[in-house]
Parts: structure tokens; C-alpha cells; sequence
């Protein structure tokens, strides 16, 4: 069985995550998410969320391509999580290219996929406070 891991926000949920996660469950049998907590989001990347932990981890396991979410605590996670749950292939999106090859001395695969073009979280947030402003 191939294992694949991505990791993110996942915050408002929308078809670039959808696509996203479809193209890397194409690379393997099964799929891990691990998903950025709250406390992780603030206090590493200083973003707030929409959704709590708890409310984007119940939308993620109603996807057909994700078989397991778990917790993003902190950056250094990903070399445990790869040694823990047999990883084969690593993907993350297009924008964070090169950051992670790294982790092929794990013996993993790493893959970025590019992203769906015209959507985005930041720009849904965007797009929908200025509809909120007027």
C-alpha cells in the first residue's frame, strides 16, 4: 500500500483544497492530512481561522480521498510523521517548492502540486469582506 501525506489550513474549504487533494490521492492507496491546529496557526503562521481545528477536521474526513487526519502541531513534525505512518509520498502545493526536499533523505518522494489558478483562501477572505464592507 502506497501512503501519501499532505499538510495545510484547510480553512474555508473550497475546490482548489478539493482539487488538490484529489490529485494526491492519485499518487497513492492512502491519503493523510494533517491539519494545522489553532494554536499552530497563530502562533507560527499568525493566521486566525474561520473554522475551528475541530469543525475543518470533520469536513476533511467527509472527502473521499482523505482516509486520516492528523494534528499539525509544529513545523518539525514532518520527519516523525513520515517514520510513524510508513510514508511513501509527500505533497504540498506548488508554493512551497523546493522547501521541503529536504525530507527525500527520509526516503519519501516529495511532490508539489501546482495550485487551481484563480481561488485561494486568502482571496475568498478577502472577496468576502469587502462584499461585507459596502
Amino acid at each position: 500500500m502506497k501512503r501519501v501525506i499532505t499538510y495545510g489550513t484547510f480553512d474555508l474549504l473550497h475546490y482548489g483544497h478539493i482539487n488538490l487533494l484529489k490529485r494526491a490521492k492519485a499518487l497513492g492507496d492512502y491519503m493523510i492530512v494533517a491539519l494545522s491546529t489553532d494554536e499552530f496557526n497563530w502562533n507560527e503562521k499568525q493566521k486566525k481561522c474561520y473554522f475551528t481545528y475541530e469543525i475543518r477536521k470533520q469536513f476533511l474526513e467527509a472527502i473521499r480521498y482523505v482516509d486520516l487526519v492528523i494534528p499539525e502541531e509544529n513545523w518539525e513534525q514532518k520527519v516523525s510523521d513520515i517514520k510513524e505512518y510508513h510514508i511513501d509520498t509527500f505533497v504540498m502545493g506548488g508554493d512551497w517548492t523546493g522547501k521541503f526536499d529536504y525530507l527525500k533523505d527520509n526516503g519519501v518522494e516529495v511532490v508539489y502540486l501546482s495550485r487551481t489558478p484563480e481561488i485561494s483562501t486568502t482571496k475568498l477572505k478577502k472577496n468576502l469582506s469587502c462584499r461585507h464592507a459596502k
